[in-house]
């Protein structure tokens, strides 16, 4: 009976022991995903431009001044480094942290940001000491604007960022009729849920975040649950096509109110443009 007991007592520990270091792997060993984007519009001056997303870092941590995170960046120079939304978390606010990572990150490439939902829930100190530090980093604020990117003006493309509160409006619709409709139109838009509302404004290609993956995946099923869309929600990951517009959502790589990730390791995205 007694060594029946501690057998069953070294299994349950061994189970427990792996099931920790399980989940330290899952919620900190970063994945990169790589995607090629096709289109007419793309010039053969853009052929092989590298774009990096980042999204719902969440005061996440990588390493001492993010260091891991940043040598999988600079491994991969980009031409140009978005990042869409929760940078930081509004439910355990840490600034330095956020701003740990984007000193590090405009070294590597130029920054462009927009808002998430997190950080309109700040307080108005740490919102002013975040864009604040951000700005002075260096980093392009893109919250409903429009910029082109390119040297050669008829070689390039747009650039478009949403702030988290206009994602349904008709910001994105009067954004893009200024626009030349002939030119690659990149959306940065933290919310993947309102991929027809992209589409309806005809942009080509948008990167999203937000869902977190599902946080919990399971094979076949996919992501459990994400905010605004639900149980089995929709968009949580990789390409979603409507229309004319493609849609690339990020996996993120922090976590928020539910702390652990399972089958969903952080993501880092990575989108290479090809003339078609």
């Amino acid at each position: 009976m007694k060594k029946t007991k501690h057998k069953n007592f070294i299994i349950v520990f061994l189970i427990g022991v792996f099931l920790i270091f399980f989940c330290l792997w899952q919620n900190n060993d970063i994945v990169v995903s790589d995607y090629i984007y096709k289109s007419k519009k793309i010039s053969r001056y853009l052929d092989g431009f590298k774009i990096v997303q980042i999204s719902d870092l969440h005061n996440k941590k990588f390493g001492k001044n993010q260091k891991n995170l940043l040598k999988i960046l600079e491994n991969e120079a980009p031409n140009i480094i978005v990042i869409t939304g929760d940078i930081v978390d509004s439910n355990h606010t840490n600034i330095e942290i956020a701003l740990e990572f984007i000193r590090g990150a405009v070294e590597i490439a130029p920054v462009y940001y927009v808002t998430g939902n997190h950080e309109y829930w700040l307080n108005s100190i740490d919102s002013t000491k975040l864009m604040q530090g951000m700005e002075q980093s260096g980093v392009i604020i893109l919250d409903n604007k429009a910029i082109s990117i390119g040297k050669e003006s008829d070689y390039g493309f747009y650039l478009i960022g949403l702030n988290d509160n206009n994602l349904t409006d008709s910001t994105l619709k009067t954004l893009c009729s200024t626009l030349d409709s002939n030119k690659l139109q990149i959306l940065l838009a933290h919310e993947p849920q309102n991929n027809d509302h992209y589409s309806d404004a005809e942009v080509d290609l948008v990167f999203a975040g937000h869902a977190h993956g599902g946080q919990w995946r399971l094979p076949l099923i996919g992501g459990l649950y994400a905010p605004n869309q639900g149980l089995f929600p929709q968009y949580t990951s990789g390409v979603h096509i409507e229309d004319n517009t493609t849609m690339i959502v990020s996996r993120g790589l922090g976590n928020s109110v539910i702390p652990i990730r399972i089958f969903n390791r952080p993501q880092v995205v990575v989108v290479q443009l090809q003339k078609e």
